[in-house]
């Protein structure tokens, strides 16, 4: 573990990475890498972090910690995280000053709502995609999605 560093719970029991950056306060990073999934570690990075700054999650200018320590601490290589790094920079996402560190870089408005559409509409996609896979109608999947709203206590008709 690297100094400043600890592995925590994050709510609903996801392991968090904590690091603190020198005269900051200490930031969670709920990161959970699966070894059995399909998708690569760094894609598995890259993505959680994505999701972390769109929803809010990290700020702009929040301070990330280093890609040694970050691989440290996900136990994984430092290519893993140099590669998810590299990716969220060149997407905007990050940016790197060299001897300070790197930080969420400030993104508009509108990037941001489109990332959220993005990841979802890529979720639903293949949610649909194994309904279709098992035989479901449309229709089917349309009461299957409202259902899933009505349990989380919203309905399709709050977005209108």
């Amino acid at each position: 573990m690297v100094p400043g560093s600890e592995k925590v719970r994050a709510k609903g029991g996801l392991p968090c990475v904590s690091y603190q950056m020198k005269g900051a306060e200490t930031v969670k990073l709920p990161i959970d890498l699966s070894e059995d999934s399909r998708e690569p570690m760094y894609h598995q990075i890259e993505a959680q972090i994505k999701a972390l700054i769109v929803s809010g999650y990290l700020k702009p200018g929040s301070p990330l910690p280093s890609i040694r320590s970050l691989a440290k601490d996900l136990s994984c290589s430092v290519i893993t995280t140099g590669r998810a790094y590299n990716n969220l920079e060149q997407q905007g996402y990050i940016k790197s000053a060299q001897g300070k560190g790197t930080f969420v870089a400030d993104m508009d408005s509108a990037k941001i709502a489109e990332a959220k559409r993005a990841t979802v509409m890529r979720t639903l996609e293949r949610a649909v995609q194994t309904a279709l896979q098992h035989d479901y109608r449309a229709q089917d999947i349309q009461n299957m999605v409202a259902d899933i709203l009505r349990k989380r206590g919203r309905s399709h008709s709050e977005g209108d």
